[in-house]
């Protein structure tokens, strides 16, 4: 069913259930997020997607979008919201962004650019996690991860549905796990696939470093704005 809702004061005609995040980035407004990807189910775990819904701060991944919706992106206090919630998975972990394999395909690094993030308002902690090497064909950088839980609901074992990442602990002990048994049974395309898919450089491809060490960066081509607007991957 059609319905209109409003963005920042732009009337907006859409289907109802659409997801928010969806919706907004189709009509030329960019949602940052860490967690959410287009075509698979919501995981709501980064919660840097918050906009005002009615006056309600929400994550936009979560919501469906229903006739009147009132949806306010640019709001100062919302933006800033999402601004500090980029800089505490900075602060939380250890992005060294000049030697990461990652930078320049790295989402957290894009949007960080995309919010205009200097430095973290909290302090660092600088956690010191033990690396995971043990898996043939992955290598995890647990320093890195900022537990958008992507790999633990989207890489499964192809045979059993099993989970091949897992989160053990909880709070500052946390830390992404990977099954080693599993992972050695992974085919080259899922192990691509999660190296790919992992918004940071957690976990790395053994035997690949830089996919094009010379070559131009996939956020200095395109912005991570523009990617989500013209609906490709990221």
């Amino acid at each position: 069913m059609s319905i209109s809702i409003t963005i920042d004061g732009k009337e907006i005609q859409t289907e109802e259930g659409e997801t928010l995040i969806n919706v907004a980035a189709d009509n030329g407004v960019y949602i940052p997020s860490l967690c959410y990807m287009r075509g698979k189910p919501c995981l709501g775990t980064c919660r840097v997607c918050s906009v005002k819904v009615n006056g309600n701060v929400m994550a936009s991944c979560t919501v469906p979008v229903a006739d009147g919706m009132e949806v306010a992106v640019a709001d100062p206090e919302v933006a800033d919201m999402r601004k500090a919630l980029v800089e505490i998975n900075f602060s939380e972990g250890n992005h060294n962004c000049p030697s990461c394999e990652k930078s320049g395909r790295c989402e957290l690094q894009a949007v960080g650019y995309e919010v205009e993030m200097m430095v973290s308002r909290f302090p660092y902690r600088f956690p010191v996690r033990t690396r995971e090497h043990a898996s043939e064909h992955i290598f995890l950088e647990r320093d890195r991860c900022i537990f958008c839980q992507r790999c633990v609901e989207f890489i499964r074992d192809k045979a059993t549905g099993q989970k091949i990442f897992t989160i053990s602990e909880r709070g500052t002990g946390a830390q992404i796990d990977i099954d080693e048994e599993l992972a050695n049974k992974m085919t080259p395309e899922q192990v691509t696939e999660a190296a790919e898919m992992c918004p940071v450089g957690c976990i790395i491809e053994k035997g690949l470093g830089y996919n094009d060490a010379m070559g131009k960066r996939k956020f200095d081509v395109k912005s991570l704005r523009q990617r989500t607007l013209e609906g490709e991957e990221v």
